[in-house]
């Protein structure tokens, strides 16, 4: 099947608004976030220990800017786009995570990885995440080891500080791992 232009050029706006979220999650650029996601979003994130379910734009960004602050350090990658446009304005997309997520408060690590599932909606122009879940592939935790050194951490600068945080407890489910 040959692709228009047009279908050229919405599979690569695509992939850009899922690599501004993956550099708006590590950089806790929330102003960024705010215009990735359509207002009813709905996000079910499915790892080892936790589950994250949650609707609309207003909670996930309070997730993120809960998760991904000033005590944590993240690095997160999307790879192997697998983009489907199924409408004008509709499009599904698979991406494989690769992860990293130290919380330096508490001195913990986890490496891993994860499908992604989204579906893409345009919206006045612009494409957004109308609904994105994961499943881990692998996840793996571990204490710092104590000769452990962060020596860049741009989350300490950028992300909520101790006492901006709110409790998200209510949009995560812990189970036993």
């Amino acid at each position: 099947m040959a692709y228009t232009l047009q279908q050229l050029s919405d599979l690569e706006d695509i992939r850009t608004l899922k690599h501004r979220y993956f550099r708006g999650i590590d950089t806790a650029d929330i102003p960024l976030l705010s215009t990735l996601f359509t207002e009813d979003v709905m996000v079910d994130y499915r790892g080892g220990t936790y589950r994250v379910r949650l609707t609309g734009r207003a909670d996930m960004l309070e997730f993120l800017a809960n998760s991904f602050h000033s005590g944590a350090a993240a690095m997160h990658h999307g790879h192997m786009p697998e983009i489907t446009l199924t409408g004008t304005d509709d499009a599904e997309g698979i991406w494989y995570l690769e992860d990293i997520f130290i919380d330096v408060e508490q001195s913990y690590h986890t490496i891993g990885s994860a499908i992604y599932r989204d579906i893409y909606r345009r919206e006045e122009g612009q494409w957004r995440i109308a609904r994105t879940e994961y499943d881990r592939v692998i996840e793996i935790t571990s204490p710092l080891l104590p000769e452990a050194r962060v020596t860049a951490h741009h989350l300490a600068k950028a992300g909520r500080k101790p006492h901006e945080r709110a409790d998200i407890g209510h949009l995560i489910e812990w189970t036993a791992g």
